[in-house]
């Protein structure tokens, strides 16, 4: 096989992991829930850092670029679930988003994503990238 046929037979839309961000998710039989996640394309990176930046000279704000690299990377459970926003009176996915994680586990949760995604660096690092 030569590395062209390798990259073709592994796109990116196919990477996908299972993860444990927290002791706190638990059925009813004490087994832990994993999330399902998967890498973040270029593209959708791009999307994520428009939406975290705002103002005339491009501020960020980090809270927003976890938000959305979980909310848009996160297959299941689904933070864009339309039953689960109305259940529970939320208006957006980020709402939700907050309304079931603590601030520690969509960092963590994110952080997860970034590493999948081939980023060999912190949220704090991209945040960098972002405002450059």
């Amino acid at each position: 096989m030569t590395f062209q046929q390798f990259l073709n037979q592994n796109t990116v839309d196919g990477i996908f992991k299972e993860v444990i961000i927290s002791d706190r998710f638990k059925d009813e039989n004490g087994e832990l829930f994993k999330f399902k996640i998967k890498a973040m394309t270029q593209s959708v990176f791009e999307d994520i850092k428009r939406k975290a930046s705002f103002g005339k000279n491009d501020s960020f704000n980090e809270d927003v670029l976890n938000s959305f690299i979980v909310i848009e990377n996160t297959v299941e459970p689904s933070f864009k679930d339309a039953e689960s926003l109305k259940e529970l009176g939320c208006s957006s996915p980020r709402q939700y988003l907050n309304m079931v994680l603590l601030s520690g586990e969509i960092s963590s949760l994110a952080d997860e994503i970034i590493s999948l995604s081939g980023f060999d660096r912190s949220v704090e690092d991209l945040a960098g990238d972002v405002k450059n």
